[in-house]
């Protein structure tokens, strides 16, 4: 129920040791004293057989890297008194850290020479000016200047507002004095993600001119000689990916990136992994015959292959990446879930969740693994799950469409039961088998709990079944996305699960955009729950953070007025909804701003429909706050069973 999220933890990000025999990983819970997510980094050896946390409560440490030689862990902090995150570093076996930078600005990543003397840092600059102001600690100004903006790229959630200065720059750090120097010749640009070469004389890294992607929707990869004042040359200019990440070869040879379709196809997730030799050459896309998208990947140590993490139906798994033949083999088949891989020597850990057990830490031996953590054993011991099942049914025009089932813990067979479709936000992401803490299946499980047959349905635009499955609603939202979840929830009344008399609909983001669009479609939902969604397309371009998207796939609203009114119909039509709504979403959200939930709230107050609206005061797209989260889920589970019920 809604009180368990003081119980889950979240794992992520695991390092394996230099040696293979430690995992160091981050733990993240939702802290009740403080009202605030906490992380803090926990070590597992190779055997399972010890466990130890490294850094404790306050510190909100993430990020953690092992030294070149493995007697110690660097990671991400604030340290008391400092404003801004620094790179810690603490022994192996425990004690106390120490801070290795002071930079007055934010640090977004870092890296290790492979002679440990050294850190690349990538560092976001703040103010007009920034991009010419000191990285050493210095003290803010009493009276916030005005935010100068240039760019297409000016606004991002969370983040806020992206002025002229904003950009993030590449420094040197050595170790052994903490002194600060910028690697690059450059002020003007916006470089991230370095990586070094493996004889510890270039950085690679991508670069642009905006925030994230450059107006054409590409990045460029450069290569850089690792000193202060170097001059980077460009290898190669590719679409900017959704998961962007630069790697060397094991023999330094080649550079790799995630590769995306074109800016038009922004949204509809599909990156592929190529590759580009480092001296100059021809780029080559190196999973071409792989029709699903590479979420990550790690060179083996022998250079001969790159394990992958592959987004497939309603799976995550990892496969093996022959560079020789290019043959790709999947190395788990049971429904599981792999967010995360690391890889020394030839041990390989992964953080893997499936649908009755959440995130933990396993070795990947072979096809195998090997479970190394229980954090989340202790809450799901005290709960009952619901039966889960996969299932399949055609859509409106024959396309076939794969969903999600949750049933109510202790189900009855025969027995038709209120229904909920709680539908997945992207639209490029997918219901997976995953029981991890705020994932689809969780929402489903909480939901079940409260005596809810739940409805996940992966309808068109969703990850996981290829480039044409997703683009299949490019241009035309809320036509056979509706079409596939309204076949969805007919296919589970027809099996008989569903009372067809008492059905609830709801979602977050695109799920929530495709909320409003489906109770302006078809009046069976008796009672609605959308968040951080719009039904007002029109009223978006340049108000949220998606302006290239628009640009791209829409056009401006100037050349296509129509496209946008009809892409807005929930909003333009809202006299056809009768379902009662309730509405939410945080103030400062800048992914789908909080005017469409407003905008919706205010058709419906005006035309009598029963509806409220719920706004959560200094939260983004995601919430932040424990307490805001588990108020959201107590007026969801309410609203559903004051109607339904």
């Amino acid at each position: 129920m809604p009180d368990d999220i003081y119980r889950m933890d979240t794992l992520s990000d695991p390092q394996v040791s230099p040696d293979g025999e430690w995992v160091a990983y981050v733990v993240t819970s939702n802290d009740r004293a403080s009202d605030e997510m906490r992380s803090a980094v926990w070590v597992v050896s190779w055997d399972g057989k010890q466990h130890q946390r490294l850094t404790y409560a306050g510190s909100n440490a993430s990020v953690p890297r092992w030294s070149p030689d493995g007697s110690h862990l660097a990671y991400l902090a604030t340290p008391a008194g400092a404003e801004h995150a620094q790179v810690m570093l603490v022994d192996r076996s425990g004690g106390t850290p120490r801070a290795l930078t002071n930079a007055s600005d934010e640090i977004n990543s870092y890296a290790w020479s492979p002679d440990g003397q050294r850190l690349v840092l990538a560092v976001t600059s703040t103010g007009e000016n920034a991009a010419g102001a000191s990285t050493t600690a210095g003290t803010a100004a009493k009276t916030p200047a005005p935010i100068v903006i240039d760019s297409a790229y000016f606004k991002e959630d969370v983040t806020g507002y992206i002025g002229r200065g904003n950009k993030q720059q590449l420094y040197l750090c050595e170790v052994a004095s903490g002194i600060l120097e910028r690697l690059s010749d450059r002020r003007d640009v916006n470089d991230i993600l370095p990586a070094w070469s493996p004889d510890g004389r270039q950085i690679a890294f991508a670069r642009t001119r905006e925030r994230l992607e450059d107006t054409d929707g590409m990045m460029d990869i450069d290569v850089i000689d690792a000193r202060p004042g170097a001059a980077a040359h460009t290898l190669v200019r590719a679409y900017a990916p959704n998961f962007p990440r630069v790697a060397w070869s094991a023999d330094g040879k080649y550079v790799a990136y995630p590769q995306g379709r074109e800016l038009k196809y922004y949204i509809y997730l599909h990156d592929e992994l190529a590759q580009v030799p480092a001296a100059g050459g021809a780029p080559r896309v190196l999973t071409a015959a792989l029709d699903r998208s590479v979420m990550s990947y790690d060179f083996s140590a022998d250079g001969k292959a790159v394990t992958l993490l592959v987004e497939d139906d309603r799976v995550q798994y990892p496969a093996r990446l022959d560079l020789g033949s290019l043959a790709i083999e999947r190395l788990i088949a049971r429904p599981i879930v792999v967010t995360a891989q690391s890889h020394a020597r030839s041990h390989i850990a992964v953080v893997a969740s499936d649908d009755t057990t959440a995130s933990e830490i396993y070795a990947l031996e072979g096809k195998n693994l090997r479970r190394l953590t229980t954090h989340g054993d202790s809450w799901l011991s005290n709960v009952q799950l619901g039966a889960s099942e996969d299932f399949s049914f055609k859509s409106r025009d024959g396309t076939e469409v794969h969903g999600m089932l949750v049933l109510p813990p202790g189900y009855v067979a025969g027995k038709r039961y209120p229904a909920i479709l709680w539908i997945h936000g992207g639209p490029d992401l997918q219901d997976n088998h995953s029981a991890d803490f705020d994932s689809y299946q969780n929402r489903r499980q909480m939901l079940a709990a409260a005596g809810y047959v739940v409805i996940g349905v992966n309808y068109r635009g969703s990850s996981g079944r290829g480039f044409e499955f997703a683009r299949a609603i490019f241009a035309d939202w809320g036509h056979k996305d509706v079409e596939d979840v309204l076949a969805g929830v007919d296919a589970v009344v027809a099996r008989g699960f569903a009372d067809p008399e008492h059905l609830g609909i709801g979602g977050l983001s695109y799920g929530g955009v495709l909320t409003d669009y489906t109770i302006a479609s078809d009046p069976r939902f008796k009672a609605a729950v959308s968040q951080a969604g719009t039904g007002n397309i029109l009223a978006s371009y340049g108000v949220d953070q998606y302006l290239l998207w628009y640009n791209a796939e829409l056009g401006p609203p100037w050349k296509n007025p129509q496209l946008y009114l009809k892409l807005s119909y929930p909003f333009f039509h809202a006299d056809r909804i009768h379902t009662p709504t309730l509405f939410m979403g945080g103030d400062r959200d800048f992914n789908v701003a909080i005017t469409g939930c407003e905008q919706m709230y205010a058709a419906l107050r005006t035309l009598g429909v029963p509806t409220q609206l719920v706004i959560y005061p200094d939260q983004f797209h995601e919430l932040t706050r424990p307490s805001f989260y588990k108020d959201r889920l107590e007026r969801e589970l309410a609203w559903f069973d004051r109607y339904l019920k």
